[in-house]
């Protein structure tokens, strides 16, 4: 199937099979039910997968649905994703990018580097169409399938009712074949900004919806722009009052055309009018194929609690953000990076239910904060909402054209970065004394190149939900188990190695850290400490 049909369908990559379940005279139980099939719920569906957790994916289509929609893909995300198996495909197909410029009118401003520094695996972004990214997650789950993982996707299988019944979750399922229910320990709302789940549930979102619309436009041509993100305020083209282009796989490029909110939806997508705001900004004479075209309006909210009982929401369903930013499939990922390591344990009985997912909504309430106050903050910029604000950005730009000072008070959209957890309820006080700041507990380990490897990939143990002890140029004991946990080991030496230092040693002679499943620090020291085991415990949702 071509790419071009990839836009303008959805192809039955799951296509509806009855289930033995749907014939049983009682609901079968499941460990994990995920509502949506979409890129979140089943890279959730993968990492629960891999840690030999049983899922069951309901998705009320049969496939990977309409349009390019989410584009651009972060660092941490593909990190997230290699430990799943996926990333490797992505960035082959992808178009890698670091450098970004801004332009006002005709008049380049200033440009940036998102990853100024060196001993990365993954570049700062790729950006590739989401029907790539969905296929490639869900090769992966094929793959475990044919291994034999407990991991079921059904399509045309929508979800009607949900009762949380105290020790288990009652879900009501239509099919073509009529309606059957099942059963699950825990359900997992990935259904997205109108999911049917949180409206079942009474649940909504807290937020703003600004007044301003964009049109989306994703045209395949020949073009000499490089693989850079380029955004303009006031173009010069006169085809929009902000423009963004960014270059896809394929000879497809992105254009954003910031339209206003008066802007007569139906008028503005006929392909006439699409075609002419891109001849305007491109140039009369070059040919291109309009593939995609789509108009969308900035919103800012989250739910007030990211969990209820035994049902528990992630990406879109919880939280939505502007598109500036690259913010919303990358936190969606993130989200379930956080989620499945604490499911796994809770389903062992290794650690306390609610205590975790209290964790889960503190933290990842904070990371959707972060990127609403991001997100607000771009769009503010970017649409002002008095002739004062606009007075103030007209003069910050004219400024930055010239004075390094004013370039940080620039915003086209502050792009996607790793959450901090500060203030975890899972997190031990910092004892590291000189310790990196980047490196403080609640943050995400940076990676360091190491002997033909990488230190996240020695970090990326997906199985199970193993917390590992790293020890830089420090004495630990060969083997640390507590709290029904075995820990793997890690003991490296900075020496001749300045990123391992610089990122993880600073000012210490040596440390060692407690490291997450999730590839988060839970705590670090100086050198082996005794509280290592209350700390594993703080870690989990028990006393420290």
């Amino acid at each position: 199937m071509s790419f071009q049909d990839r836009y303008t369908l959805a192809y039955k990559t799951y296509p509806y099979e009855k289930s033995p379940d749907q014939d049983l005279p009682a609901p079968v139980r499941h460990p994990v039910v995920i509502v949506g099939g979409g890129p979140i719920g089943m890279a959730l569906a993968l990492d629960l997968g891999l840690k030999g957790v049983g899922v069951l994916v309901l998705d009320d289509h049969e496939g990977i649905g309409m349009g390019s929609r989410a584009v651009c893909y972060a660092k941490r995300p593909l990190e997230i994703l290699d430990r799943l198996g996926c990333a490797a495909p992505m960035v082959d197909k992808g178009v890698v990018w670091n450098i970004g410029k801004v332009f006002h009118k005709d008049d380049q401003i200033y440009e940036f580097n998102l990853l100024p520094e060196e001993g990365h695996k993954f570049p700062a972004f790729i950006n590739l169409q989401q029907p790539y990214f969905e296929m490639d997650i869900l090769n992966r789950v094929h793959e475990l399938q044919a291994g034999g993982v407990p991991l079921q996707v059904r399509g045309k299988n929508r979800v009607d009712a949900v009762e949380d019944k105290g020790d288990h979750v009652l879900v009501t399922v239509m099919t073509p074949d009529g309606p059957y229910q099942v059963e699950a320990e825990y359900l997992v709302a990935c259904d997205g900004a109108n999911s049917a789940v949180r409206a079942m549930l009474g649940m909504d979102f807290t937020g703003e919806v600004f007044k301003d619309s964009f049109l989306i436009a994703d045209v395949r041509m020949k073009a000499d722009f490089p693989t850079e993100r380029w955004f303009w305020f006031d173009p010069p083209s006169g085809s929009g009052d902000s423009q963004l282009l960014h270059k896809q796989p394929d000879d497809v490029w992105r254009i954003d055309f910031q339209i206003g909110w008066g802007a007569d939806r139906a008028e503005e997508l006929k392909e006439e009018n699409v075609r002419r705001r891109v001849a305007q900004m491109i140039g009369e004479d070059v040919e291109f194929d309009l593939v995609w075209s789509s108009i969308y309006t900035f919103q800012c909210k989250r739910m007030t609690e990211f969990h209820r009982g035994r049902v528990i929401f992630a990406g879109d369903a919880a939280h939505q953000v502007s598109p500036f930013g690259a913010r919303g499939a990358n936190s969606g990922v993130q989200d379930t990076d956080n989620l499945a390591w604490k499911l796994k344990l809770i389903l062992d009985g290794t650690a306390p239910a609610e205590p975790l997912l209290k964790s889960y909504d503190a933290e990842r309430i904070h990371g959707a904060d972060e990127n609403i106050r991001n997100s607000t903050r771009a769009t503010d910029f970017i649409t002002p909402k008095s002739e004062v604000s606009k007075i103030f950005r007209d003069a910050v730009l004219a400024l930055a054209a010239k004075h390094d000072f004013a370039r940080p008070l620039v915003n086209s959209g502050r792009l996607s970065v790793p959450c901090t957890y500060d203030g975890s309820p899972l997190n031990t006080p910092d004892a590291l004394k000189g310790g990196p700041d980047r490196t403080r507990p609640g943050s995400p380990c940076p990676d360091v190149p190491l002997d033909g490897s990488y230190l996240l990939e020695r970090l990326g143990d997906a199985r199970g939900a193993r917390f590992q002890i790293l020890a830089i140029d420090a004495e630990v004991p060969e083997r640390f188990a507590a709290h029904g946990l075995e820990c793997g080991v890690i003991r490296l030496s900075a020496a001749g190695n300045e990123m391992l230092r610089e990122r993880y040693l600073g000012a210490a002679k040596g440390a060692v850290y407690l490291i997450r499943p999730d590839q988060h620090v839970a705590a670090r020291w100086a050198g082996w400490d005794e509280a290592a085991a209350a700390a594993l415990g703080r870690a989990i949702g028990k006393e420290g």
